[in-house]
C-alpha cells in the first residue's frame, strides 16, 4: 500500500475550503486517499454527458423546500430538487436538501448575492469567480450526487442582472454582452467537468480565456450536467435578446431547456425552440400555474410533453406563493393525473427505495 504524499494531502484538503482539519477528520482523509484506486494519468478532458432517466421515463421534480407542499398536491416524490442560488453562497448549504430528500439535485445559479450584483458574465470569463467555482466543484464532488446546472437562466430577459439588454432595449455593457456570457458558460463547464488542470488551461488559451486561479493540479470530476436554459423570445423581444444570440455551442450544452409559465402560453414559440435546438434532451428548468387557475393548461402541457420525446425533465416552481398549488385545486388535480402514470420518475434510479 503507498501512502499519500504532501501534495495529494493538500489537494485533498482543498474541498474543505475555510476549515482546519483535526485529527478525526485528517485520519478519515488519510484513510480515504489510502483507499483510492491508483490510475493511470488523464489524456484527455471529460466529456459532457446528460445523465438522462431511462428510456420512455421523465424525471419530474420541484424547486425549493419543503417538497411535502408539492407532493401532497401530486401524490408524487420528485425525483429532482431544485435550489436557486446566489453567487458565493455558502457551499454546504447547496447540497443537503436534495441529498436529505433522495433526489437529484438541480442548481439556478445566478450572478446576484441578495440585491446587489457579485459579478458580471464578464467577470466570470475573466477568472473572477474561479474559487468559488472551484469550490463548488468540490462540493458537488463530495456530495456523489448528480447535478443539473442551470447557470443563468432566462439570460435573455431582461428583468436578470445578467442580461445583456435593459427592459428599455437599451444595452447594459460589454460585461453583459452575449459574446461575454458564452465564453462564461464555457468556462464553468470546464470547471465543473474538471480534470488535469493543465488540460483545462490548454482549453482556456484556445478559448483566449486566461488560466484558472489555482494552486492545484486537478479539480475533480462530479456527475454535472450543464443544461441551458433561455425564454423561448426575449423579454423585450429584441435581436439582441434572441435565444441563439447566447448559444455557447454543442459541445458546451448537455441538455436544453426553457422556463414555461401559464401566463405566457407561447405554444407556438416553444415548438418552435424545441425544433431550433435539436440533438439533447430537453427540460423545463421551471413550470408553474401563474395567475388563475387554469387545468386546460396544465393538460395541454402535457400533451405536448408526449408529443415532444426528448422532453425527459421538467420542475415545478413551488418557490414562490404565486405559484403554489394549494391555490389552484384544480390545475392541482390535472397536475396529479397527468403525473400518476409510471412514465414521471418519483426517484431517479439511484435513490428509489428498496423493493
Amino acid at each position: 500500500m503507498t501512502l499519500p504524499n504532501a501534495t495529494q494531502i493538500y489537494r485533498a484538503a482543498q474541498r474543505f475550503p475555510g476549515r482546519r482539519l483535526g485529527l478525526g477528520a485528517g485520519l478519515w482523509l488519510l484513510i480515504a486517499l489510502m483507499a483510492a484506486p491508483a490510475g493511470a494519468a488523464a489524456t484527455r478532458l471529460p466529456a459532457g454527458k446528460a445523465y438522462r432517466p431511462p428510456s420512455g421515463k421523465v424525471f419530474q421534480g420541484v424547486a425549493e423546500k419543503p417538497i411535502s407542499a408539492y407532493t401532497h398536491a401530486v401524490g408524487k416524490h420528485p425525483a429532482v430538487y431544485q435550489e436557486f442560488v446566489a453567487w458565493g453562497q455558502w457551499l454546504p448549504t447547496i447540497t443537503q436538501d436534495a441529498t436529505a430528500n433522495r433526489a437529484r439535485l438541480m442548481l439556478m445559479v445566478s450572478t446576484n448575492y441578495g440585491s446587489r450584483d457579485a459579478i458580471t458574465p464578464a467577470g466570470i470569463a475573466g477568472g473572477g469567480g474561479d474559487a468559488w467555482l472551484i469550490g463548488l466543484g468540490q462540493q458537488l464532488y463530495a456530495s456523489r450526487n448528480t447535478t443539473y446546472m442551470r447557470l443563468m437562466a432566462e439570460m435573455n430577459n431582461c428583468e436578470n442582472s445578467y442580461a445583456a439588454e435593459n427592459c428599455n432595449g437599451s444595452s447594459r455593457g460589454p460585461a453583459f454582452s452575449a459574446a461575454e456570457f458564452k465564453q462564461a458558460w464555457r468556462l464553468v463547464t470546464l470547471i465543473l467537468r474538471g480534470g488535469p488542470v493543465a488540460m483545462i488551461d490548454q482549453q482556456l488559451r484556445r478559448l483566449r480565456l486566461p488560466a484558472l486561479r489555482t494552486t492545484l493540479t486537478d479539480l475533480p470530476t462530479p456527475k454535472v450536467a450543464m443544461v441551458w436554459v433561455p425564454m423561448v423570445g426575449g423579454n423585450p423581444d429584441v435581436p439582441a435578446l434572441e435565444p441563439g444570440v447566447y448559444y455557447p455551442g454543442r459541445r458546451w450544452v448537455d441538455w436544453v431547456g426553457t422556463d414555461f409559465y401559464s401566463r405566457y402560453p407561447n405554444w407556438s414559440g416553444l415548438s418552435r425552440f424545441y425544433t431550433e435546438f435539436g440533438g439533447a434532451p430537453f427540460t423545463f428548468g421551471e413550470y408553474a400555474i401563474w395567475d388563475g387557475d387554469n387545468p386546460s393548461w396544465v393538460k395541454t402541457l402535457f400533451a405536448w410533453v408526449d408529443a415532444h420525446p426528448r422532453t425527459q425533465m421538467l420542475v415545478y416552481n413551488d418557490d414562490a406563493s404565486e405559484f403554489w398549488l394549494s391555490n389552484f385545486p384544480a390545475s392541482a388535480a390535472a397536475l396529479r393525473s397527468a403525473l400518476a402514470g409510471p412514465k414521471f420518475l418519483a426517484y431517479a434510479p439511484e435513490w428509489a427505495p428498496a423493493a
